[in-house]
């Protein structure tokens, strides 16, 4: 478990004392937004009269080749034109990637500011479906983006395929860990991943349906503000199949009534700017169970993250329910 209380405490003092990388005042509000694979915090600055986003790595994680790469990402995407998105904020010695020293209570931690971005988390009461069509244009204007530009020498992102999520070293921890999990509901998880590893062999890897993804387009990292759509934290970007990123748009909320509307809106938006075969759209049900038997696995490697303990075992179930439902519909 990373983020003990204890840890918590030492963070919170050593963001404040980094306050000066990146030339704010020590009048400076410090306040914990986020704890989940990293922990993110607001910096507020009364006497300069700005507001920052930092995001201070979980230890491990990501190495500071894979930050850079992202941060590149990032610049492209910008420059652009392919996705509103906030700017990276270097230090006053003009790095985005700070370190966070050591401390008595921990390791020295990589740290990256970003400029705050207005706007909030979208909800139901904000038109979902709406939503979903322009986050599909918005995802396809990314894959568009990615088509097209040359990567960088020295680029490093991980694959998010079955092996890095359900192979001997899973990047988010075993999902047979997952809370509440008996042996009935793991042989039915089993089953399902038997099925899910099929057909994504069978689907493949070609460039019109593998290629860098943001991988985490969940409701948490997107603000609306009017008429606007912010996409944050690509953290978890990477190579994976391209429909993965409307999997990972509903995340923890896979099994919600809304969803087949989610999907079809953002199908919808998506085709707008890509085309996107039918062959390509059937198989969303496999990628939606894909990344929910993922989070069972993330939640129960990550137990002090609040949502963690507000999902627990009734998320675990509804990942089985899942799962015969997909294995009935795809036998």
């Amino acid at each position: 478990m990373e983020y003990r209380p204890e840890v918590l405490a030492d963070l919170d003092r050593r963001v404040a004392a980094a306050l000066p990388q990146w030339g704010l005042s020590p009048r400076t509000a410090v306040s914990l937004l986020n704890l989940s694979e990293n922990a993110t915090y607001r910096l507020d600055d009364p006497e300069e009269g700005r507001s920052l986003i930092l995001r201070v790595h979980r230890i491990g994680y990501r190495t500071a080749g894979e930050i850079e790469s992202e941060l590149a990402w990032i610049a492209a995407l910008r420059e652009h034109g392919a996705v509103t998105t906030p700017p990276p904020v270097p230090g006053r010695d003009g790095n985005l990637l700070r370190v966070l020293p050591a401390s008595a209570a921990g390791p020295a931690r990589h740290a990256v500011a970003f400029a705050f971005a207005g706007g909030k988390e979208p909800d139901k009461a904000d038109d979902l479906v709406a939503w979903f069509h322009t986050l599909g244009a918005v995802t396809a204007r990314m894959h568009a983006h990615v088509r097209a530009w040359p990567v960088p020498a020295g680029f490093r992102r991980q694959h998010w395929d079955f092996a890095a999520m359900f192979g001997p070293e899973p990047v988010w921890g075993p999902w047979q860990a997952g809370f509440g999990l008996d042996a009935p509901g793991a042989a039915v998880l089993g089953r399902a991943l038997d099925l899910i590893r099929r057909r994504t062999e069978r689907f493949g890897r070609g460039p019109d349906r593998y290629a860098l993804v943001h991988a985490d387009l969940r409701l948490a990292n997107l603000l609306v503000d009017g008429d606007r759509l912010t996409v944050i934290d690509f953290d978890d970007c990477g190579f994976s199949w391209l429909v993965y990123d409307f999997a990972a748009a509903v995340s923890f909320m896979e099994d919600d009534p809304i969803v087949p509307a989610l999907a079809d809106a953002w199908v919808a938006g998506y085709r707008t700017v890509l085309p996107l075969a039918e062959e390509d759209a059937a198989e969303i049900p496999v990628f939606l169970m894909m990344r929910r038997i993922l989070l069972v696995g993330w939640l129960a490697s990550h137990a002090e993250v609040p949502i963690a303990g507000e999902l627990g075992a009734s998320y675990t179930a509804g990942a089985v329910a899942m799962a015969e439902r997909l294995l009935s519909d795809f036998a």
